[in-house]
């Protein structure tokens, strides 16, 4: 049995621990986080060690490593935390759930990739990457290093989905559609035109109408 070390104590790392542990061969055998960071000895009755002398009590050449971090500032507190585990020598873990449509994709390292995700064949998928539970990932698309996709997301055939990028709930990518680094899509947004690098791309205002009571 493989043995796996999660960074983090928040709520994504009680979910990765419940995921690695009922569908992977890893046994959890602590969990780290930044030394100012701890608050508590245990975590899910296993033990919270300083990620700076990490390496000195669980080696590298036993352990792997699974940065269990959100989006916060585009991905890039999980980025960082994910290079500096790579230099003390970690492997990172991928978790891809066995109930994700899945046909043999180029997936890197650090991902986490939930139930009822359809990615279609011939798509891309780059390191340190989450795909929350069902999104629908289109043919011949890539999603590049260090990108959240929430929930049921429909990102259309052929779409480029650039570094550190954030895609909401419910967003929906027409087909070739080219986002540059650092986009934020929100829940609900739908994009039907490529996007610059750093932009937001908001939903449309909802409206209320009332209708005649006999059309609902």
């Amino acid at each position: 049995m493989k043995k796996l070390i999660i960074y983090g104590t928040g709520l994504v790392a009680e979910v990765a621990e419940f995921y690695f542990s009922a569908d992977t061969d890893y046994q959890i055998s602590a969990f780290t986080n930044a030394a100012g960071f701890i608050t508590q000895e245990q975590f899910n009755d296993k033990p919270v060690v300083p990620f700076e002398n990490l390496e000195k009590a669980y080696s590298p050449d036993e352990y792997d490593i699974f940065i269990a971090l959100g989006y916060t500032k585009t991905n890039q507190v999980r980025q960082a935390r994910y290079y500096e585990a790579r230099k003390k020598g970690y492997t990172c873990a991928t978790y891809i759930s066995p109930r994700a449509t899945y046909y043999e994709t180029p997936v890197g390292d650090n991902c986490f990739i939930l139930e009822n995700n359809v990615i279609q064949p011939f798509v891309r998928i780059g390191n340190n990457v989450t795909l929350w539970s069902g999104n629908h990932i289109g043919h011949h698309s890539t999603i590049r290093d260090h990108c959240f996709i929430s929930s049921h997301v429909v990102i259309s055939g052929g779409c480029t989905i650039g570094e550190n990028c954030f895609l909401g709930v419910n967003a929906t990518l027409r087909d070739n559609i080219k986002l540059e680094r650092f986009v934020v899509v929100g829940s609900g947004a739908i994009v039907m035109k490529d996007c610059e690098e750093r932009t937001l791309v908001k939903p449309a205002a909802s409206t209320q109408t009332i209708v005649n009571r006999d059309l609902i």
